[in-house]
C-alpha cells in the first residue's frame, strides 16, 4: 500500500509538468535531448552563399590581333614586328599582353620613335568575392587611378572616350625619360567584365620634333574601340 502510494504521487507530479517535459519524467534515455535535436530541420542543410550574375565574356582574343594592320601601320610608322610581342600568361582565356615599338629615323632631322602596348582582363563571376562585371569595373577604376598617378607626368589630363564599351577614359600627359620628352597616353576601357588597357606614347629623337598630343591621342582612342570589339564580338 506505501509502495502504491509513492507511485502514485509520482505520476501526479508528472502529470502537472508541461507536455514538452513528460519525456524527462519517463527515466527513459531515447526520448531525451539528442534524439529531439536530431529530429529538428536542419538550419545547414541549405547553402547560405549569395547567388552572382555569371560572367558575360568567357574568353579573350589573342591581344596580338587586337588592332587592324592598317592600324599598327599608322600608329607605327616604322614597326619593327607587325605581329607583336605576345607576353606571357599563365592564363591566356583571363588575362593577355602584346607590346610593338617602331623607330623611324630621318638621318640629321632625327628619330621619331613610337611605343604600342595592350593588355587583356577577364574576370569570372565568384560568390566569394562577386560577380565578373563587378571585379572588373574595381578593376577598371584602379587602373584609370594609377595612370593618373605616374611618377613624373606633367600636363595631365583626363576624359571620357565615348563609344568604347560601358566606360573609357583616356588620361594623356608627358613625361621625360633619359633627357627626353614624351607624349603619353593612356585608353582603359571596360565592357561588362572585361578591361582593356592601351599605352601609347612618342618621342622625337636625336632632335627630331615631338609629336603633337592631340594626334597621339585621336589615334589611340580609335584603336581602343577597335580592340573592345575584338574582345566582344561574338565567337563563330
Amino acid at each position: 500500500m506505501h509502495r502504491s502510494a509513492k507511485r502514485l504521487a509520482s505520476l501526479l507530479t508528472c502529470a502537472a509538468v508541461p507536455v514538452l517535459l513528460v519525456a524527462g519524467c519517463s527515466g527513459s534515455d531515447s526520448a531525451g535531448s539528442g534524439d529531439a535535436s536530431a529530429s529538428a530541420p536542419s538550419s545547414s542543410g541549405k547553402s547560405s552563399a549569395p547567388s552572382v550574375a555569371p560572367a558575360k565574356y568567357k574568353s579573350l582574343p589573342n591581344p596580338c590581333q587586337a588592332f587592324s594592320k592598317g592600324t599598327i601601320k599608322k600608329m607605327l610608322p616604322k614597326v619593327k614586328d607587325a605581329s607583336g610581342n605576345r607576353g606571357t600568361s599563365s592564363d591566356n582565356a583571363a588575362h593577355g599582353t602584346c607590346s610593338w615599338t617602331s623607330s623611324d629615323e630621318n638621318g640629321v632631322d632625327g628619330t621619331q620613335f613610337r611605343w604600342l602596348d595592350i593588355g587583356y582582363q577577364r574576370y569570372d563571376s565568384d560568390p566569394g568575392v562577386g560577380s565578373g562585371e563587378q571585379r572588373a569595373t574595381d578593376f577598371y577604376a584602379k587602373q584609370v587611378s594609377e595612370a593618373k598617378d605616374t611618377k613624373g607626368a606633367k600636363k595631365l589630363s583626363a576624359v571620357k572616350t565615348s563609344g568604347t564599351g560601358d566606360e573609357a577614359t583616356a588620361i594623356s600627359y608627358d613625361v621625360k625619360k633619359e633627357g627626353n620628352d614624351f607624349k603619353n597616353t593612356t585608353v582603359v576601357a571596360r565592357d561588362s567584365n572585361i578591361v582593356v588597357t592601351i599605352n601609347y606614347n612618342g618621342a622625337g629623337l636625336a632632335g627630331a620634333d615631338a609629336p603633337k598630343g592631340a594626334d597621339l591621342l585621336k589615334q589611340v582612342q580609335a584603336a581602343a574601340k577597335e580592340a573592345v570589339a575584338s574582345a566582344t564580338k561574338p565567337k563563330g
